[in-house]
């Protein structure tokens, strides 16, 4: 057979004219102009037209071809007429006169359109995403991923990292999310899991004495979907590194990931190394959460004593009860209309908030609800905490501590957008460290990690033989763009002595330790190196670059929300013959509780 084509359709130019060539690929529009048949060829590459005349014995055969049935067709390159030529394409200044058509694979109606940018429901997407896939912003963002995952392979090779795979088929570990489980047919009762993510191995290798790990890694976590979390499974950029400090780490992946955005940020400006570094308590008390986006100018202060004792009973009585108050300054906010202040209560009233308190600054100064009960000495307290000036607006949250962070950081973000300050085009990094070891869990009441498990505490084995636990910090660090957290990491526990401690105060026992860890801590029982690192996500760091908010939008075959592959058909049933290998019997839910994914 011949060459099926001899050139892609986005590779013709106007000097191939008058050249005989061979194009395959889908029928990406069609045009009847009479005595003229026009017709949009596509492949991986771009778009040809190609032309039949009506005399043509082939005109019959494409003239009821149905868009996206794939075709061959040969001819001769053509110069297009001036008049004729499209500069938005590549491949606008000819034309292909058809001599030759084969039709390779006839396409039925199409349930979404491939050559419109028209929405469809999710459900179609997913389920026909073999034709989304054709659609040219989403074929885009996937060719970008690819580019993408072979920028950071190439940056981590230079940086003198070695690629190692660790196994899929492997023990459960305490990650933050649920395992998904796979029981072993040659082991009844006994059951693998997939990885959250490669933590024990690439300690391990660091153990075995490999000085730099990484790999991109396939993680599965059983959670539910948002729009920047798939369900079940996501890829991150894995890596370990022996012998170093949190500083080795920061100075070693921020190369990588900035030369990684400068290359694709299509000309937006990006954070310069160093990245600014962010405690914890001061990312949730200047701008209400962990995942701070720094394109955002606005600063969230603590002005408790600003109302403390103050004639503004709501306030003063909560303060004494141990709550605090957060302000959040709007720039530019004072030539609002009365309707933005009121839609700001309302959304406020809409996040469980009693309202929104705020005030006005001008040179009389300050006016609004609140304005009545801030004296002069009050009032320049206020304005030296927070840094607001004439013609801004001062919005207030008091509640306890963590619920005060958290709205106070909504109230920033919300302000940010309807004011429009939101930094535009531009990619900012930081770091988020020194986060609590352990937290409390209110509905227990009982001492949990906060964050991973596997951390080296601040201040070693002394730290957790005498601190309060709520109170220390760990060697925990996350890399944040734009307010997406990419990434955890930290620098590890590799002394069994500390390891058994730490667990200890967040409720395992030392059997159980050695139960789960069992292989980890026998390896750090024969010498192990200090050493940490981190986990940047793939599919987030090519969301944040493809100016996509969905992160469905960014790999080939997601699943929908419902952790559901609408495609393949997954999850489904298996025949009970495969149950009775498997040493199964089900144990199906109540058709009421099959409603909450999490019964």
């Amino acid at each position: 057979m011949a060459s099926l084509r001899t050139h892609t359709c986005g590779e013709l130019r106007r000097e191939h004219a008058e050249q005989t060539v061979r194009l395959s690929g889908w029928l990406h529009r069609k045009r009847d102009h009479g005595n003229l048949l026009f017709i949009d060829l596509r492949d991986h590459y771009g778009i040809t037209q190609c032309v039949l005349d009506s005399s043509s014995p082939l005109f019959k055969t494409a003239e009821p071809l149905r868009l996206e049935s794939v075709i061959t067709v040969g001819g001769q390159v053509v110069p297009r007429a001036p008049a004729a030529i499209n500069p938005k394409l590549p491949t606008g200044e000819i034309e292909l006169a058809v001599t030759e058509l084969i039709v390779q694979s006839s396409a039925d109606p199409l349930p979404l359109q491939v050559n419109s940018d028209a929405e469809f429901p999710e459900e179609t997407r997913l389920r026909y995403r073999f034709l989304d896939l054709r659609r040219e912003k989403l074929h885009r963002n996937i060719v970008l991923r690819s580019r993408v995952i072979a920028s950071i392979r190439r940056r981590m090779i230079e940086a003198g990292f070695t690629e190692f795979q660790t196994p899929i088929l492997t023990s459960s570990s305490p990650e933050g999310a649920r395992d998904y489980l796979v029981p072993s047919r040659v082991h009844p009762g006994k059951f693998y899991a997939l990885p959250q993510a490669p933590q024990q191995f690439k300690q391990l290798l660091m153990t075995a004495g490999f000085d730099r790990y990484f790999q991109i890694a396939p993680c599965f976590r059983d959670e539910d979907g948002r729009a920047d979390r798939s369900p079940g499974e996501f890829y991150q950029l894995d890596f370990e590194m022996a012998f170093v400090t949190q500083e080795d780490v920061f100075a070693t992946i921020e190369p990588v990931l900035r030369g990684v955005f400068d290359e694709f940020a299509g000309g937006a400006t990006v954070t310069p190394a160093p990245f600014p570094r962010i405690p914890f308590d001061e990312a949730m008390t200047k701008y209400g959460s962990d995942k701070p986006d720094l394109r955002n100018p606005l600063l969230i202060a603590d002005v408790t004593d600003v109302f403390r004792d103050s004639g503004f009973a709501a306030f003063a009585t909560a303060v004494s009860a141990g709550a605090v108050v957060r302000a959040v300054p709007a720039t530019g906010a004072s030539t609002q209309p009365r309707s933005f202040f009121d839609k700001l209560g309302q959304w406020a009233r809409e996040q469980g908030a009693p309202g929104l308190g705020y005030v006005v600054l001008g040179d009389g100064g300050a006016k609004g609800p609140l304005a009545k009960f801030l004296d002069g000495d009050r009032l320049g307290r206020l304005v030296a905490a927070t840094g607001a000036c004439e013609g801004d607006a001062v919005f207030f949250v008091c509640d306890k501590k963590v619920s005060a962070e958290k709205l106070a950081g909504r109230v920033r973000v919300r302000l940010g957008e309807e004011l429009g300050l939101i930094e535009g085009n531009a990619f900012r990094f930081c770091w988020v460290t020194d986060f609590p070891m352990y937290e409390l869990n209110e509905d227990t009441k009982k001492i949990e990690f906060s964050h991973n498990p596997f951390s080296m505490p601040q201040g070693g084995l002394e730290a957790l033989e005498r601190a309060d636990p709520l109170t220390i910090k760990a060697y925990q660090y996350d890399i944040v763009c734009n307010g997406v957290e990419l990434s955890s990491g930290a620098i590890r526990n590799h002394r069994p002595d500390i390891m058994f401690k730490a667990f200890a105060i967040a409720g395992y026992a030392r059997e159980d330790v050695e139960a789960r860890f069992g292989g980890m801590l026998n390896a750090f029982r024969y010498g192990a190196p200090p050493h940490g690192g981190s986990a940047p996500g793939i599919d987030r760091i090519v969301m944040l670059l493809a100016g996509e908010t969905n992160i469905r939008e960014v790999i080939a075959f997601p699943m929908n929300q419902q952790a559901q592959d609408l495609l393949m058909g997954a999850p489904g049933p298996v025949p009970p013959e495969r149950l009775k290998e498997l040493h199964l019997k089900l144990d199906l839910p109540s058709v009421d509780s099959r409603k909450d994914p999490r019964s």
